[in-house]
Order: C-alpha cells, then sequence, then structure tokens
C-alpha cells in the first residue's frame, strides 16, 4: 500500500492559486525564475503539498514544477560529486519536456586548490592537477547529462571559489586558461562562468566568455560587486542568453545567512538594491531578446519563493505603469 503513496498524492494535489497562475503569465516568457536548490521543508504549504520523509529530490521536483513561477532549477548537489544517470533520469522523469536546469559543476573541475574540508581526504588543502581538465568535465559531468538529461540541460555553470595569493592568476593567464578549456568543449551546450574574485572581472575575461558563446553569472555574493555594479561593465552580456545567481546580501558570509534565515519559511530581510538589480537585468534581456535564467536562493532574504514572488509582483507594476503613462 506504501508503494502507491506518490501516485494517490499525485491525485489530490490542489491546482495552483489562481492569482499565482495569473502572475506568472505577466512574466515575458523569457524570463525563468527558479531556485538555488528545492529541498526544503520550510516551503510546505506553499511549494509543497505532500508530505515528504527526508529530501526526496526527485519526488519533489515533480511538485516543484507545478509551481507557476518556477521556469527552471538550480542543481546544486552536483558540485560536490558528479551526477549519476539514474539520479539525472529519476531528475528528467519528474519534470515537464525542455523545462530547462542550471546546474553547477563539479569542483573537481573548477577548484585551483582543494578546500581543508573532510571529503577531499589526503587531497585537502592541495592543488587540483584537474583544475579545468576538459576531458574530466566531458567524461563524469557532460556525459551523464548527454545520456540521461539532455533536454533539461539548460546550462552548465562553472563556479570559480574564490582564489588566493599564489593560487590567483593574473587576468592575462587566467583568460588563456579559459581560452584552452572552452576551445576543447562540445559548442551545443551552454555554459556559464560564475567568478568569486572582483580581480578577474576583466575585459579580456570578457573578450573570452564572447569568442565561446558562454554567459557572465551574475551573482550575489559575500565578495562580490553587487550585481548592478556587474550590470555596468561593457562585457557582462556575452552570450545569446544570461544567468543570474541571487545567493547572498554582499559581505556578509554563508554560515551567518543560514543562520539567519533557517528553516526558510518566509522572506525575512528584503533587499531593495538586489531586486532593483535583478528588474534591471530583466528588463536588460527582454531589451535584448536573450534568455535569462534568475536563479534564488533561500540564503538571499530568508525564502527564495517569497522573493521571486515579489519580483514577479514588482516586474507586473513596473509594466502597468509604464502602460498606464502610453495612455495619457
Amino acid at each position: 500500500m506504501r508503494r502507491n503513496q506518490p501516485e494517490l498524492f499525485d491525485d489530490v494535489l490542489p491546482p495552483p492559486p489562481a492569482a499565482l497562475s495569473e502572475l506568472a503569465a505577466r512574466l515575458p516568457p523569457t524570463i525563468r525564475f527558479g531556485t538555488s536548490t528545492w529541498t526544503y521543508d520550510g516551503w510546505a504549504r506553499d511549494v509543497y503539498h505532500r508530505p515528504y520523509r527526508g529530501p526526496q529530490p526527485a519526488k519533489r521536483l515533480q511538485e516543484y514544477a507545478r509551481y507557476p513561477l518556477f521556469r527552471t532549477v538550480g542543481i546544486d548537489s552536483v558540485f560536490y560529486d558528479p551526477p549519476t544517470d539514474e539520479v539525472l533520469a529519476a531528475y528528467a522523469k519528474s519534470l515537464p519536456p525542455r523545462f530547462p536546469c542550471v546546474s553547477k559543476v563539479w569542483d573537481r573541475i573548477t577548484a585551483k586548490r582543494f578546500s581543508k574540508d573532510a571529503r577531499w581526504g589526503d587531497l585537502a588543502g592541495k592543488s587540483n592537477p584537474d583544475f579545468l581538465n576538459a576531458a574530466l568535465f566531458m567524461d563524469a559531468v557532460l556525459g551523464p547529462y548527454a545520456r540521461a538529461f539532455r533536454d533539461h540541460a539548460g546550462c552548465f555553470v562553472f563556479e570559480f571559489q574564490a582564489m588566493r595569493g599564489k593560487d590567483l592568476p593574473d587576468p592575462l593567464h587566467w583568460a588563456d586558461q579559459l581560452d584552452r578549456f572552452f576551445t576543447a568543449l562540445p559548442v551545443d551546450y551552454r555554459y556559464g562562468v560564475e567568478l568569486r574574485n572582483p580581480e578577474l572581472l576583466t575585459d579580456v575575461h570578457g573578450e573570452v566568455l564572447n569568442a565561446h558563446g558562454a554567459a557572465h553569472v551574475f551573482n550575489s555574493w559575500t565578495e562580490m560587486p553587487a550585481i548592478g555594479a556587474q550590470l555596468d561593465l561593457p562585457w557582462t552580456f556575452p552570450a545569446d542568453f544570461t544567468v543570474a545567481r541571487a545567493l547572498l546580501k554582499p559581505g556578509r558570509a554563508y554560515a551567518d545567512a543560514v543562520k539567519l534565515f533557517e528553516p526558510y519559511e518566509r522572506v525575512q530581510e528584503p533587499q531593495p538594491e538586489l531586486r532593483r538589480d535583478l528588474l534591471r537585468l530583466m528588463a536588460e534581456a527582454v531589451r535584448r531578446r536573450i534568455e535569462a535564467l534568475v536563479v534564488v536562493n533561500n540564503r538571499a532574504e530568508g525564502n527564495a519563493p517569497g522573493t521571486i514572488r515579489a519580483l514577479a509582483q514588482a516586474w507586473a507594476e513596473r509594466e502597468t505603469g509604464k502602460m498606464g503613462k502610453g495612455q495619457t
């Protein structure tokens, strides 16, 4: 009897609130909101209406995709281990056709030096010989996606953690490394680069992204300039799509945000500047006629779905205001 429970729950899920569906309909189809991971019990009675035992990511993803404002999702767990075909196949079964996902890339490929995390064992703290290893990326990461998740491979995000001291390359050397890496990758997937070193936000970095059609990933993060400052740079739309990740209030440590906001049941600290920056990014994407994948983390304001609802409402009010001005 227990084995049949998921199917029974499929039948009793309530329809999305009409107001939420109407709000989603007012968004441009090229603006895709989503959250940075999705297995949070604090979203019960908002995003989730089934009872879940533990994370159950594939089952939750099925219900997540029914939420009208969610048109993408950030798969962050693959930053720590490459995905298996079985996991990706379960995710694919839970998603509607062509639902694009923003997938972080295994940090074995993006870490200049291994962290001191116990998961690295004897490698902890040492220089990484597989940094920007294109062959490893294609085998361990791209392979499973090509076999089991091709329809949902919206963008691969190469998140480069902050590099310190001798590990931080000069901008020209960094650009050469990145150029060689992207030259070795297949061109039929979308890639984005997320930096955590403001020193590398240079024109030559932008030239490399432009040459390979890779996106600059706008990020709100501890040591990074605000998304608005990134928007002011002349090269930050180098691709025919864009990605934004609203992760943290600049200047705030990740651990502090976790302590402040858990269990992520509601927005606790609205960030007006972050919201203005994201609305500006959305407007620029619409002007350029490109797709924008906008991923929001609970640690930005306390509750990612609430932040997304606020952004969608602000967009709708902005567009209504434009229509009103046009009629006067």
